[in-house]
């Protein structure tokens, strides 16, 4: 398998909880990590019929199997078994139970009523780029690994990436996220995605969206935090501490996988995208996707926001330390013109703004430093946590 950058720290969570939780997207790779980082546990995947119904009607028999360690697949098949986990691992402090799941909405929910500040919750992604390169397998361009995406089945099994995601779309999405959240019309879910990847980088109007899905306004925001709770977007929120009040306050959209997205917007080879219309949108929605994999891998919380004041200056993305702002901007370019550099250069001269320095992350391969702004090649990304 192809090494993860949250090996480590998954294994000091597990010595500091003796109950923890792996959630994330359907194929992320959460088994086989568990596997791997616990070899002697005890293993129970509980899409297993005689498994689940095990643990459904005798649970305490159930747990009574394993009595040091075991991992859990697949736990909110079972939700009813958490409320057991906390009894016996107050009981044996040794015990260690290794839980992983994919619908989040679900296992969260049970967590807040009987586990919570008891289990210790990290949230795993596809693969990073790093993780890629890392493993000697990164592929030969820009273009190829945005098409193909990160999924680490694709990349294990030099799988066809339109084929293995159009079956993971039909499969995770259409069937797991729809049952999730009680969503009967299949055609109009179908056409609620694609319009949500159409608008992947963008500020998020809801009207537009439900008026062009042709659904409620409520129902568009159910839709999307359900999309947001499997792990399938993201939601980054704008700034606005310090700065005029006057700013644009909807969120921004991101898929988390570039190759799900491609797909989604009917891209069929990576030769496209090199003068695709959207490409700037794919390659922004790339390295915000790897700016969130470098926090959650470390089991951070992503300080990633974005700023747009009412007249139109804006940044891409606002990284939030504890005691500065760090500007980043991003295009998808493989050469820099001096206008790239106006947003963070407006930024940067705001009054009372103590940060006076920012990156622009593009798609070339030269790393420079060009007014006190860091230009960083895209597959050379990367950003301190903290």
């Amino acid at each position: 398998m192809i090494p993860r950058e949250a090996e480590k720290t998954l294994k000091k969570m597990a010595q500091d909880f003796s109950i923890l939780l792996i959630t994330g997207p359907r194929q992320s790779g959460k088994t086989t990590l568990v596997k791997k980082l616990f070899p002697d546990f005890d293993y129970v995947l509980l899409e297993d019929i005689d498994e689940r119904e095990f643990a459904l009607t005798d649970p305490r028999g159930f747990l009574d199997r394993f009595p040091k360690g075991v991992i859990l697949d697949e736990v909110q098949r079972t939700p009813d078994l958490l409320s057991y986990l906390l009894g016996l691992s107050d009981q044996n402090k040794k015990r260690r139970f290794i839980l992983t799941g994919s619908q989040n909405i679900l296992l969260m929910d049970t967590i807040t009523q009987s586990l919570a500040g008891r289990v210790g919750a990290f949230h795993l992604l596809p693969l990073s780029h790093s993780e890629l390169v890392s493993a000697s397998i990164s592929l030969k361009s820009l273009e190829k690994n945005l098409f193909t995406g990160f999924y680490p089945k694709i990349h294990d099994e030099n799988l066809d990436p339109q084929m293995w995601l159009q079956s993971y779309y039909r499969t995770y999405l259409e069937r797991d996220v729809r049952t999730l959240s009680d969503i009967g019309d299949l055609n109009s879910f179908q056409r609620f995605v694609r319009l949500c990847a159409a608008r992947s980088g963008q500020i998020l109007n809801f009207s537009a969206l439900a008026n062009d899905a042709g659904i409620s306004h409520p129902t568009a925001k159910k839709w999307l935090s359900v999309l947001e709770a499997s792990f399938i977007v993201r939601l980054l929120e704008p700034h606005h501490k310090n700065f005029s009040k006057r700013l644009i306050k909807s969120p921004k959209l991101y898929f988390l996988d570039t190759g799900l997205l491609c797909y989604l917007l009917r891209i069929t080879s990576s030769e496209t995208l090199r003068t695709h219309a959207l490409r700037g949108a794919i390659f922004e929605t790339f390295v915000v996707s790897e700016l969130v994999k470098t926090f959650l891998n470390r089991s951070l919380d992503v300080p990633l926001y974005y700023w747009r004041d009412h007249t139109g200056n804006e940044i891409d993305i606002l990284v939030e330390y504890s005691d500065h702002l760090l500007p980043l901007e991003i295009k998808s370019g493989h050469t820099i013109s001096s206008d790239a550099f106006k947003g963070l250069r407006f930024w940067m001269g705001l009054p009372k703004n103590p940060n006076k320095r920012g990156i622009l992350v593009y798609a070339g391969p030269k790393r420079y430093l060009r007014e006190r702004i860091e230009v960083m090649p895209w597959d050379t990304l990367k950003l301190p946590v903290d």
